[in-house]
């Protein structure tokens, strides 16, 4: 009678751990195929299935047969194969028979435990799993609501029998569940963060790679900025930092703290001159952004001086700020030629060194530039942002960098990497945990634009991996392939495709697939050549070139610098034709500025590009 009302088409099967056995519980439907209706098995091996909807499971049977059961839900299918392979574990635990034998070879007897040790572990799995899908199906959790997955209501098939232990203390016991999953869920959100930070610091990359084909980078590459060291390999300024705030004779007698709110209240005396100089621009410009302060926080001033520059607090000149968003690399050209032509003497620094093709990008892949001007006797600052890299991460682009610096993200190459030393048992927790944050939103109804599952799918596509569900991860990345490419911003050639193809290669080969590996190798090799091309465009390597010039191999034995000679005469060439490039852009984008852009490079304020010889 507690199945009477299961809908048509679906069948409600009861999972034994105790005796390894699957059984039919509801009545079949008018429709039902009763011959290939499966009322009973016993267990003696599980693996996912190859079925897209990520749903599928492929159970062995003592005879030697294989049934394939598809759920109504994707939590369930993974909760359901976690308990079986637990199952199975301590049959090998006892050291018992065919069931031993025939196990898969992704389950739980790697982990080494001991019988006692797997029940406990089931226990807590399958208990959290339950809460889990209680939470989701009550709408309790952020995103879903009550009743969501409708016949998912099978999922108290999947829950421990013996909790005889609880029944004196039942909110006991839920207390307990409660805490474990917060926990993981503390834990599923730290990683789905790294996994974030990297995609975002990747798209950064990649943003960077396509502005370095515009036209005029490679003379703005050529510039020097002002008073411009760079940063330290920690991704922070450098601490010998040359501009400073002015060091007034009565700060010799004030604590750091007097120090920093003294420099608080010129910032705040100066903030409207900093606000009309960024009006003046951005109204010149046809600026894409612009923001103003807030001013430093005394708190946070002595911070930053502590982290950054061995507690100087003169070293901080951002306690007045604003942030100016240009569109390209040109539009930065002609603002820091107004800015030189409109308040040269003013500037005290322009930081432009992580927009150079040979240094690092500030922490988690961002570029940008810095512009120092002194205004009544107080150091401000002016950020100029690029709308390419602005738009990845908008106004949480300054999270991301401290996030990145915090948890020295640029030290990672994967993101899965932050999976490594996780036991089984958390990583099937986590796996819980994911399915939480897509219960909405099935695989197989995700769509391009759907940014924020996308990234919990990948993130849970790496459990899958470090979890031995290799079947499952190549379904899902086949999946984020399949929408990345669709999507209009990014294609089949991106660099976070490409990424994900190489995920799906790890997937195929974990499997023995080594034919359809092969395929999607070659097809990356292409899609990279193609990529390469698009920045050197026919160039040839000069040892192909030897090859076919025989003679020219042999001037080069003579002459061994020839070699590093015709480098830097490429260099001058490039430079200049992207001059010539930024004149014609200059005259017809920014007419308003001065045709002789020579004759305004003033001495100290914004030097000249590096010198061009026979120029």
């Amino acid at each position: 009678e507690r199945y009477n009302r299961v809908p048509e088409g679906v069948l409600i099967y009861r999972l034994d751990t105790s005796n390894h056995t699957l059984a039919l519980m509801s009545p079949p439907h008018g429709k039902t195929d009763l011959e290939s209706l499966v009322e009973h098995v016993v267990i003696t091996g599980a693996r996912p299935s190859p079925d897209k909807s990520r749903r599928g499971i492929i159970l062995q049977g003592d005879d030697g047969e294989e049934v394939f059961l598809v759920a109504c839900e994707q939590r369930t299918a993974i909760s359901w194969l976690e308990a079986i392979q637990l199952m199975l574990a301590k049959q090998n635990a006892k050291g018992g028979g065919i069931m031993a034998r025939k196990q898969s070879s992704s389950d739980w007897s790697k982990a080494n435990k001991s019988k006692k040790e797997l029940e406990n572990i089931e226990e807590q799995y399958l208990n959290l799993a339950n809460y889990s899908n209680k939470l989701i199906r009550a709408g309790a959790l952020p995103g879903t609501k009550k009743g969501h997955g409708g016949a998912g209501g099978i999922y108290y098939s999947v829950a421990k029998a013996n909790v005889e232990k609880y029944d004196d203390d039942e909110d006991e016991a839920l207390e307990a569940i409660a805490k474990r999953r917060a926990v993981i869920k503390d834990s599923w959100d730290f990683y789905r963060m790294i996994c974030s930070l990297l995609r975002d610091r990747h798209k950064y990359d990649e943003v960077f790679r396509r502005m370095q084909l515009d036209s005029v980078y490679p003379y703005l590459n050529s510039m020097t900025g002002l008073a411009d060291n760079g940063g330290n390999t920690s991704g922070y300024e450098n601490p010998d930092k040359e501009i400073i705030q002015p060091d007034l004779p009565q700060y010799s007698s004030m604590t750091r703290s007097q120090v920093a709110k003294d420099l608080v209240n010129k910032a705040q005396s100066v903030m409207p001159s900093l606000v009309e100089i960024c009006k003046a621009l951005a109204g010149s410009l046809g600026m894409e952004e612009v923001g103003v302060g807030p001013i430093k926080e005394v708190t946070a001033a002595l911070r930053k001086a502590e982290k950054k520059y061995s507690g100087d607090i003169l070293k901080v000149t951002d306690f007045c700020r604003a942030l100016l968003v240009v569109k390209d690399f040109p539009s930065l050209l002609a603002l820091l030629e107004l800015a030189r032509d409109s308040f040269g003497p003013l500037i005290r620094r322009v930081k432009m060194s992580t927009l150079k093709v040979d240094h690092k990008s500030k922490a988690g892949g961002y570029r940008d530039c810095i512009i120092n001007v002194e205004l009544k006797g107080h150091i401000c600052e002016i950020q100029v942002h690029l709308w390419p890299m602005w738009v990845v991460c908008g106004v949480d682009g300054f999270r991301h960098y401290r996030h990145c610096l915090e948890y020295s993200t640029d030290s990672f190459t994967d993101a899965f990497d932050a999976l490594d030393g996780l036991d089984r048992k958390t990583m099937a927790e986590l796996i819980v945990m994911a399915e939480e944050a897509v219960a909405e939103t099935p695989l197989d109804n995700l769509e391009w634009y759907h940014e924020k599952y996308i990234l919990d799918y990948f993130a849970e596509a790496g459990l899958f991996m470090k979890h031995d569900l290799m079947v499952w991860a190549e379904i899902t990345f086949r999946q984020l392939i399949r929408l990345r490419t669709e999507s209009p911003d990014i294609g089949p050639e991106h660099h976070e495709t490409i990424v994900l193809y190489k995920y799906l290669i790890q997937t195929l080969d974990a499997q023995g697939r080594t034919s359809e590996s092969q395929e999607l190798k070659n097809r990356v090799t292409l899609y990279e050549q193609a990529r390469s091309k698009e920045v050197y465009d026919a160039e040839q390597s000069m040892w192909d070139s030897l090859m076919n010039a025989p003679n020219d191999a042999y001037d080069l034995v003579m002459d061994p610098n020839r070699k590093d000679r015709e480098k830097e005469d490429a260099l001058r060439k490039e430079v200049k034709a992207s001059k010539r490039a930024w004149r014609q852009i200059r005259q017809e984008r920014f007419p308003f500025l001065d045709t002789d852009v020579d004759n305004n490079n003033n001495a100290g304020i914004i030097p000249d590009e590096k010198k061009v010889q026979n120029e």
